[in-house]
């Protein structure tokens, strides 16, 4: 970003701010989380929005706030209930923060949540955006917001032809922004300038008509909205054959059939959620072989692998998966958590009690579909 250009939006920040908050009075959402300026309502809105639809998150948000209406119940609840409640939302290390910082602040800080942006970012999982959308909406603290429909605005409002995803451009962009929040209804200027983003200033198709700062707008000028902001080309994501299983418990105390499900580590990709234990082919393996490899390294059993159920394919952020599900049988060894968090043995009417990504979601429908033999 040219300082040419940082300086001459600078120095217009009140025809920038003013009709801004203008836009906002006249034309904001009417969202569940704007009824109020309760900190941890905004606290929950702002975590859950996270890379997720304002659709998406509504009514996850409304059930959460229904089941967990203060920060002393989230903090008294198990991780398996706030999984459960976050189930579908994605991003699950979001929900484990939540809970962890939930226990902190009853903890340490007499059940109250800071009300600067430096001290909030002392908390798990709250990072600079996030601190400075809280303090900004729920104490007024003049901080500024940096995310991907703000980064949108500035970079077209300045015609900022670098690379947005290096280090030293954000912290230009930040600059700015903190540059241009003003003193008076921070919050208020933070929500607008990233509803704007969200409704107006879009990435293929941006609304410059209606936009209250197209006069400002140098991008706009110059016919150059489309290419900002400037990110380098995307690169192949990478794929993964996965393997899973419903493996059949032998000897079963009851005519109840039973399989067994894992909880993943706490420290992983979708930590704390249970899922059909499996992992990963590898080169040279069928998947059957990778099913009995995996059940061995992760949990010291021995199985026989069965019929096929179902392949499901899913995009996670960085890479893309086929998960191939397999009946399969236990013949050896008890369970240890070799690779696991913990591990139980459960019968199919049983399962709405546990937390699972979609994926496992899936198999799950398609074991209620199929007759459940092996």
């Amino acid at each position: 970003m040219s300082n040419i250009n940082q300086s001459s939006i600078e120095n217009r920040k009140s025809s920038i701010v003013n009709p801004l908050l203008a836009w906002w009075d006249a034309a904001h959402a009417d969202l569940p989380w704007r009824a109020n300026h309760d900190p941890y309502h905004v606290w929950v809105a702002e975590v859950m929005l996270q890379q997720t639809q304002i659709a998406t998150v509504i009514p996850y948000y409304e059930r959460w706030l229904a089941r967990f209406p203060t920060i002393a119940d989230l903090a008294v609840a198990s991780l398996d209930e706030v999984l459960k409640a976050w189930e579908g939302l994605g991003y699950y290390s979001r929900a484990r923060h939540l809970h962890s910082a939930a226990q902190t602040v009853m903890q340490e800080q007499d059940g109250r949540l800071p009300t600067t942006a430096a001290a909030l970012m002392k908390l798990p999982g709250i990072g600079r955006y996030t601190a400075g959308a809280i303090a900004s909406i729920a104490f007024a603290e003049p901080v500024p917001v940096l995310d991907g429909n703000v980064i949108r605005v500035l970079t077209r409002l300045t015609d900022d032809a670098q690379d947005v995803t290096t280090t030293a451009v954000k912290n230009q962009l930040w600059q700015l922004a903190a540059a241009l929040v003003p003193n008076d209804r921070p919050g208020d200027y933070n929500q607008a300038l990233m509803e704007l983003g969200q409704r107006i200033c879009l990435p293929a198709k941006p609304a410059c008509s209606l936009c209250p700062l197209s006069p400002h707008c140098l991008a706009r000028q110059r016919g150059t909205q489309l290419e900002r902001p400037v990110k380098p080309p995307r690169q192949q994501t990478p794929h993964y054959d996965v393997v899973a299983g419903i493996i059949w418990q032998n000897g079963a105390q009851d005519d109840t059939p039973r399989f067994l499900i894992a909880q993943r580590p706490l420290d992983g990709l979708l930590g704390g959620l249970w899922e059909f234990p499996g992992g990963k082919q590898e080169a040279g393996e069928t998947l059957p072989q990778a099913l009995q490899r995996e059940i061995w390294e992760e949990l010291g059993m021995e199985i026989e692998v069965g019929r096929f159920l179902v392949s499901i394919k899913h995009a996670y952020t960085h890479f893309r998966i086929t998960l191939h599900a397999f009946y399969a049988r236990h013949i050896a060894g008890q369970p240890q958590h070799l690779g696991v968090a913990d591990h139980a043995w459960v019968a199919l009417p049983e399962l709405n009690g546990y937390a699972f990504a979609v994926t496992d979601r899936k198999i799950i429908t398609a074991l209620q579909e199929d007759n459940m033999h092996v």
